[in-house]
């Protein structure tokens, strides 16, 4: 037994030797890869995915939910603060449908369905009165759980007590809303409308100024304004304006600095003064055509000229009456030659008439501060956040300031001084403590990377069973070529003719190397013996 196993041990050994290294490696790489890949696959194929089953649960309901899978031996996983149970996607349609059927879950609120249930006749009016105003506040809170955005509702209602007296006052009923909404999430006006409609119509004598709506962080959600001329609609527009104000540009300050830092290491605010003075003039200007000669453009012109040039009268007459009776009188003769000339020009010019009707824009940025802190790379240590750092943020912060500032309200109407920005700009160096970390989902899918890997894993192979095939085809083809007279004719060793003498000397040699206490013993009775 021995001498075969160290025999076969002796073939592999030489076998291995006689091996290049490129053999050697196919040899113990593609186990081992066969080994990663068969390991690979059957961990993704096995690997059970969970998908949520129900979200935004109370803690009750998910206990109770837990409780109800435990016992039917369906693992589950409970995440997000208790909120959302995960199972395993290929039994969630089921369990979904087996748990309704069970009324699973039950948050324990009393609906309509309490008094089909629970209807007795020992039950007095009070109670009657308690548990319908329970239902119709849970009812409800169901219907505005349907409305996109909204998580959750809880719902308190005042209910008038009726009055056995005849009155004139209509007593009316109240309500407070608290909603519990998606992150980020922002109702449209009908959206709110719709929501203040379904409470008042749904409960009477209810009208919309006596319901108060806010959500988890105790925001008012109001009811739109629906009169277009009142001076509340006016406000809320103008505030509306200046909230869009603040807004673009605090996110435009946020993109920047959170690209150069980090978002989660600034922290922006903007507060805007909006100038809501609306301007509607009119204006009549005459202007000259050539405003360097001051002059207009002719209209018409008239040029007039006259001479006149004259001789010494002839001296006569006679003093007296004459036939018509008229009085003559005798010239001198003093009288000289006399000449005469005029020249007149008259030109009509006319100008520009400038008719101007102008209604300007009444949203214009008054004044303008912007306040940001900065978290520095170490937060306990202020001084981390290079000095250099600091001074252009405050660069960038004054460039956004003065270009959003209307230049008629800056004092020379030009722009604003480096100390008049400074004091619109404020940078805070200082540690955060209210950092939220956002918890991220791990993917349920195989990632990308794994099929990458797996494809690159199986060309690898392919292309070592090809060179280990197109290695062994060459070494067929040289042996091939091999002639016959060149190959050395070796005697076979077996064919040496076995007699009595070599069986009983193998015999002996056997015994020898199996048996050598048995051979001594043999060999002391031979030749005792002779």
């Amino acid at each position: 037994m021995n001498e075969k196993l160290n025999e076969s041990l002796n073939r592999i050994k030489s076998y291995w030797k006689s091996r290049t290294q490129f053999q050697k490696g196919l040899i113990i790489g593609i186990p081992l890869i066969l080994a990663l890949i068969i390991g690979i696959t059957t961990y993704f194929l096995t690997k059970v995915n969970y998908v949520p089953l129900y979200s935004n649960l109370t803690p009750a309901e998910t206990g109770q939910i837990k409780q109800t899978l435990d016992s039917q031996g369906v693992s589950s996983e409970i995440q997000d603060n208790g909120k959302t149970i995960y199972v395993p996607d290929n039994v969630v349609d089921s369990l979904k449908v087996d748990l309704a059927a069970k009324g699973i879950p039950d948050s324990g609120t009393i609906d309509y369905s309490f008094f089909s249930k629970n209807s007795n006749f020992s039950m007095t009016d009070n109670e009657f009165n308690v548990l319908k105003l329970e239902a119709m506040q849970n009812e409800l809170a169901n219907l505005m759980k349907q409305i996109d955005g909204v998580n959750n509702a809880k719902v308190m209602i005042n209910l008038p007590q009726q009055s056995l007296w005849v009155s004139d006052q209509n007593q009316t009923a109240s309500a407070s809303i608290v909603l519990d909404t998606k992150p980020g999430y922002n109702f449209t006006p009908d959206q709110i409308t719709a929501l203040y409609h379904l409470v008042s119509k749904s409960i009477p004598n209810l009208p919309t100024d006596n319901i108060v709506i806010t959500n988890q962080n105790f925001e008012y959600i109001d009811l739109p304004n629906q009169k277009n001329n009142s001076t509340a609609n006016t406000y809320d527009t103008q505030q509306e304006v200046r909230k869009n104000v603040e807004r673009d540009i605090q996110r435009q300050v946020q993109q920047l600095l959170g690209t150069m830092i980090g978002q989660n290491k600034v922290a922006v605010g903007v507060t805007a003064d909006i100038d809501f003075t609306q301007e509607a003039r009119e204006e009549n200007l005459v202007e000259p055509v050539d405003k360097t000669n001051m002059q207009g453009i002719a209209v018409s012109a008239e040029r007039i000229k006259e001479a006149y040039v004259g001789g010494k009268p002839a001296t006569g007459g006679v003093a007296g009456t004459g036939t018509p009776d008229t009085t003559t009188y005798q010239s001198s003769g003093s009288s000289n030659n006399g000449d005469y000339s005029r020249s007149e020009e008259r030109i009509n010019y006319d100008v520009n008439r400038i008719k101007r009707k102008i209604v300007e824009s009444p949203y214009k940025i008054r004044d303008l501060g912007i306040q940001v802190a900065v978290e520095p790379p170490n937060p306990k240590n202020p001084n981390s956040l290079p000095q250099q750092t600091i001074n252009d943020i405050k660069q960038m912060l004054g460039t956004i300031v003065s270009t959003s500032i209307d230049k008629s309200y800056i004092q020379g109407g030009t722009a604003l001084t480096p100390q008049q920005v400074g004091n619109k700009i404020a940078v805070s160096v200082l540690p955060f403590n209210g950092n939220t970390i956002q918890q991220i989902q791990p993917q349920s899918t195989i990632p990308v990377w794994m099929y990458i890997v797996g494809g690159v894993l199986l060309l690898v192979i392919l292309l070592l069973i090809i060179l280990l095939l197109r290695k062994k085809r060459n070494e067929e083809v040289l042996v091939e070529d091999l002639n016959e007279e060149d190959m050395i004719d070796v005697p076979d060793i077996n064919d040496e003719q076995e007699t009595d003498s070599t069986v009983r000397r193998k015999q002996l040699e056997r015994m020898a190397k199996d048996k050598p206490d048995e051979f001594a013993k043999l060999l002391r009775s031979w030749l005792a013996e002779d």
